[in-house]
């Protein structure tokens, strides 16, 4: 387990004094990423092999929306490891040890030269110290869009803040743009969000939006291929 402690600051706060989605989703980012440092065989295995690892899905369940001020404590844990994939939960939680925000991921591991999956060897593999499974309601990783119904929206050009280091679209940021569209007073209570093509710096986002009663879903696509599916629950 690999654990970073933050504070609700006002740059991560809404209008409201509230913790916005899309900076706990950073939080989270940060430590799953910094986890590799906790796992010095992995760490010098991606090096050597020119390997990274990249954002497949990702559940998570809001438990409870931090304010202002407030001190969290972000862990994640990795509970499965495969040779091309690996399965870890991240949890935000309050002062008081309390879960905010409850997730499980899915991580590809991918060839930095040539983009494409990549296998971990055995002996590798082997290194890894797995933490328990955490309890929460896991859904299914992969979204169906409705065949109908859906409504286009206007393009979103990407900017170069949208890129992270593995330059294309950092993940958190699909959700912030799909977050624009959702109807007002939508309070999101859960989300899935399926990675399924990199997007770069220059390329364009079109989003069509699929709304029921209690979920919203934003396919972003670029050229008629989905790049991401962000279902959105008020539930």
């Amino acid at each position: 387990m690999y654990s970073l402690n933050h504070k609700v600051t006002i740059s991560t706060c809404n209008s409201e004094g509230r913790l916005k989605l899309y900076s706990a989703l950073q939080m989270m980012q940060d430590c799953s990423e910094l986890w590799i440092d906790s796992e010095p065989g992995i760490k010098q295995y991606f090096a050597d092999q020119n390997m990274t690892q990249v954002l497949a899905f990702r559940q998570v369940e809001i438990m409870r929306v931090p304010q202002y001020k407030e001190n969290l404590t972000v862990t994640t844990s990795v509970y499965d490891m495969k040779p091309m994939f690996g399965y870890r939960n991240t949890f935000i939680y309050d002062s008081d040890g309390n879960p905010c925000y409850k997730t499980w991921s899915l991580g590809a591991f991918i060839d930095k030269a040539t983009g494409r999956l990549k296998r971990i060897d055995a002996a590798t593999l082997e290194t890894m110290a797995l933490d328990s499974q955490l309890e929460m309601d896991y859904k299914e990783h992969r979204i169906v869009l409705p065949k109908d119904g859906g409504v286009k929206y206007d393009a979103i050009p990407v900017m170069k803040s949208d890129i992270d280091y593995n330059r294309h679209v950092n993940n958190a940021n699909y959700i912030r743009m799909a977050m624009e569209l959702l109807p007002d007073n939508f309070n999101v209570k859960s989300l899935r969000v399926e990675y399924k093509i990199a997007t770069k710096y220059g390329e364009v986002l079109i989003p069509t939006v699929f709304t029921t009663d209690d979920v919203v879903t934003v396919s972003l696509s670029v050229n008629d291929k989905v790049s991401a599916i962000v279902e959105f629950s008020c539930k």
